[in-house]
């Protein structure tokens, strides 16, 4: 992992404001190591500004100004004039996680559009939240006419769709079942540091997945940095290093995920994992042993 996608990621994550391209074009480098960010953001600058001309003329020509009024004219330019489409055929496939692929394509997963949706959003003046519901990211625009509203919720994967807690809770079971009981809670907004979280965990379960070690560890490596104290991070960069015989990071990583996850409580599940990493331990020190 080079140093630079690690400082540049921390400062996008902890820039001011809200914005979420310039790490989400980051995270994209790390499949796409030449690209430039400067042209996409000028991009959905320009679709800023036509999404702004789009709800102007549409309050013009209706009269009515309300928050439904203008998240419909922002979906119709989204998802009719731009024809921005959730990607079911291939949903996997890692360039839906690349924000400069899913501009160019037009397609992509719920977290990645919706991350289009509240960018678009933001500069046509809009305020967009995101959701990180479980198995399905979502977005929010609240009410700004109705305190008490929780304001409207919206699938940008689904064309716009808008949801009512019913549908929520649809959407909650056909994503995780009964592993997950629904409470308003999982529609709280979500912060942007927790959104570039969930990026990066969804990139690396996929190159996980394709067994493309060196990509997912250059993953983790960044939700290290980020979330210095989760130790599931730690022990994955340890086991991805273990899987690319890199012996001495994969010591360095497991034997401190040993030693710090051995001071807390651990389930029955916890220990058999414990006691499987230990054994990767002995093995490698075994490497070590025999080299010298």
């Amino acid at each position: 992992m080079q140093k630079h996608l690690v400082d540049a990621l921390t400062a996008a994550s902890n820039a001011p404001g809200t914005a979420l391209a310039h790490a989400a074009l980051v995270i994209a480098s790390i499949e796409y190591p030449r690209l430039i960010p400067e042209p996409y953001v000028a991009q959905l600058d320009g679709m800023g500004a036509a999404a702004a001309k789009a709800i102007a003329t549409h309050v013009e020509d209706t009269g009515d100004r309300s928050t439904l009024s203008c998240v419909r004219a922002l979906n119709a330019y989204l998802f009719q004039e731009q024809r921005f489409v959730g990607n079911r055929e291939r949903y996997e496939d890692p360039r839906n996680s690349c924000l400069n692929e899913v501009l160019d394509r037009r397609t992509g997963i719920p977290i990645t559009l919706s991350l289009v949706y509240m960018e678009v959003a933001r500069r046509a003046g809009l305020h967009i939240n995101g959701i990180n519901f479980p198995g399905h990211f979502l977005v929010r625009c609240p009410d700004v006419g109705k305190r008490a509203s929780g304001g409207l919720i919206i699938d940008p994967f689904h064309g716009g769709a808008l949801l009512s807690e019913h549908d929520c809770r649809v959407l909650l079971q056909k994503h995780v079942g009964s592993e997950i009981a629904f409470s308003k809670s999982l529609l709280a907004p979500a912060t942007r540091r927790e959104i570039i979280v969930r990026m990066l965990l969804n990139l690396k379960r996929i190159y996980v997945h394709m067994r493309s070690f060196p990509q997912a560890r250059n993953v983790t490596e960044l939700l290290v940095a980020l979330t210095p104290s989760a130790l599931s991070e730690l022990r994955d960069r340890g086991l991805l290093a273990y899987h690319l015989n890199d012996v001495t990071g994969a010591l360095r990583d497991l034997q401190t995920y040993l030693k710090l996850s051995s001071m807390s409580e651990m389930d029955k599940e916890a220990r058999e994992e414990h006691d499987q990493i230990w054994e990767h331990v002995k093995t490698l020190r075994r490497r070590v042993a025999a080299l010298n």
